[in-house]
């Protein structure tokens, strides 16, 4: 009997467990998530400006530092106006900000850079308990989705500026000096059937008749 109970309690814990499990696994995709979350509204208003709402809600995976609302806050306010107002910019931003795959925070700890979605790869340092990337603090991790993960970030990342190369401009060289032809005309017997010939001697012209 004390054996029967000893089963019965087993398999109840682990139908708990499995419950619990349950309970855990995300029903909602990224956009969704960020959306619910309600700390995401200026990142969720830019992802819809750029037109990336469809990509982050495709099947992924997809690893996204999430800026908050109070991490846009901290730029100026005609800067953010002026990313909002350029498509071409904003979706440069954006993208730096996700990472192909899912990456959770054991991996990310591991890792000095991750290659971002923009194609610059992001910096990542880790200091005992805290973790960067670029100039953001990580203040919370492992936000679960069903094509990926959240990490939540207390900064906008940039990515680094595009420079291109200058020509190099040609060093001026001084003109050769030109100095005047001499013509000198003379009388030699010649063969010339009565046509003058002009004969070029380094910088003198002799005409003969």
């Amino acid at each position: 009997m004390k054996k029967a109970s000893i089963i019965a309690l087993a398999f109840a814990g682990f139908c708990l467990a499995g419950t619990a499990a349950r309970a855990q696994e995300p029903t909602k995709d990224i956009v969704d998530t960020a959306v619910g979350a309600g700390s995401f509204k200026t990142l969720a208003k830019a992802l819809e400006v750029a037109g990336l709402v469809d990509v982050l809600k495709g099947k992924g995976p997809f690893t996204v530092f999430a800026p908050t609302d109070e991490a846009f806050a901290k730029l100026p306010k005609a800067t953010l106006e002026a990313v909002l107002a350029d498509k071409e910019k904003l979706t440069a931003i954006l993208t730096y900000h996700v990472v192909a795959g899912k990456v959770l925070a054991k991996d990310v700890v591991k890792l000095d850079s991750a290659k971002s979605v923009q194609g610059s790869p992001i910096a990542i340092k880790v200091d005992g308990g805290k973790v960067m990337v670029n100039q953001a603090n990580v203040v919370k991790t492992d936000i679960l989705t069903t094509n990926g993960v959240i990490h939540v970030i207390d900064a906008v990342i940039l990515p680094p500026a595009k420079t291109s190369a200058v020509p190099a401009t040609p060093s001026p060289t001084a003109a050769a000096p030109v100095h005047p032809a001499t013509v000198q005309v003379v009388s030699e017997p010649c063969h010339c059937q009565g046509q003058p010939v002009v004969v070029r001697q380094g910088r003198m012209f002799r005409i003969i008749r």
